[in-house]
């Protein structure tokens, strides 16, 4: 989907938009958006082009390419929209899309971030969503390559 039409899904909704790779989703994943999109009534995923995954993860990811990615974002219920970005932080799209609400995984540390900055200028708030112990793609595919 692009921004445009992500925004166009607004229509005086109140927005949450949170980002990430997710590349092989697991529960801790569908727990953060479910827990995300309560905050308010549309959900916006940014998800990292696969460029931007190699330099954040490494050479090895991403394991499923960023159509895919996006595909199953945006099959779960929590999930309205998922938009493709290959900066190397979401302040330009979040620029663009001005969401009320901002949301990281808990291991973010809020003042660090820098959309933080961006998004109190306009009103806005960041939360942080706390992981689901245990779960993590990283954790996964050290447990597969063993």
């Amino acid at each position: 989907m692009t921004l445009d039409d992500a925004l166009a899904l607004r229509q005086g909704r109140r927005l949450v938009f949170t980002n990430g790779v997710f590349d092989i989703l697991h529960a801790g994943h569908v727990r953060y958006l479910a827990q995300a999109r309560a905050l308010g009534n549309l959900l916006i995923v940014g998800v990292n082009a696969d460029a931007t995954v190699g330099k954040l993860k490494g050479p090895t990811r991403p394991v499923n390419p960023l159509e895919d990615r996006m595909a199953v974002l945006e099959a779960l219920r929590a999930v309205d929209a998922a938009v493709a970005f290959s900066e190397d932080t979401p302040v330009e799209i979040i620029a663009w899309l001005r969401p009320e609400i901002h949301v990281k995984g808990g291991d973010y540390d809020i003042e660090a971030m820098p959309e933080t900055p961006l998004v109190r200028s306009y009103g806005g708030e960041v939360v942080l969503m706390p992981f689901l112990e245990g779960r993590s793609t990283t954790a996964i595919l050290g447990r597969v390559a063993s």
